[in-house]
Order: C-alpha cells, then structure tokens, then sequence
C-alpha cells in the first residue's frame, strides 16, 4: 500500500555535477536550481494527459535551467565605468 501526498516534499538532487532541488506536491512537481527560487514545474495533469514534454520544453527555455554548455547567455556585456574604455 502506497502512502497519499498530502504536504510538500523536498528532495536535493544531483545532475551532471549541478545541484538541483526536487519538490513534491499535491498539486505538482518542480525541478530548481539549489540557491534558486524559478525553475521547471509541471502538473501532474499535464504529466498524466501527455503534455509533459511541450511544457517541460517551454519552461525550461525560459528558466534557464536547460545545459549551460547548449543554451546561449542571456544577458548583457559588462560596460567599464571608466572613460576611454570601450569594453
């Protein structure tokens, strides 16, 4: 016999050499990045009814919890303060 979800289970996890923190829920499952609050959350309906893959897809690209080696840097260059340096 199985024991029912009632209340939010943690669990750390690690991929690849990152640390990533596993939450259970009533409601869901999500996937963070260890030190993060955004990350991956799929329902178990969407789990259930086959849309995982579409929104597993669609949050990870905008979490930027996808590869760090496959994935572009987001954000933008660095600008010195000082003047006469273009960097």
């Amino acid at each position: 016999m199985t024991t029912p979800l009632r209340t939010t289970l943690k669990r750390a996890l690690t991929i690849d050499g990152r640390e990533f923190v596993v939450t259970l829920t009533p409601a869901a499952l999500k996937l963070t990045l260890k030190g993060k609050r955004n990350g991956v959350e799929l329902t178990w309906k969407e789990l259930v009814n086959g849309d995982a893959a579409l929104a597993v897809a669609l949050q990870a690209s905008v979490a930027g919890i996808a590869d760090p080696k496959t994935t572009p840097a987001h954000g933008r260059k660095k600008r010195s303060l000082r003047r006469g340096n273009p960097a």
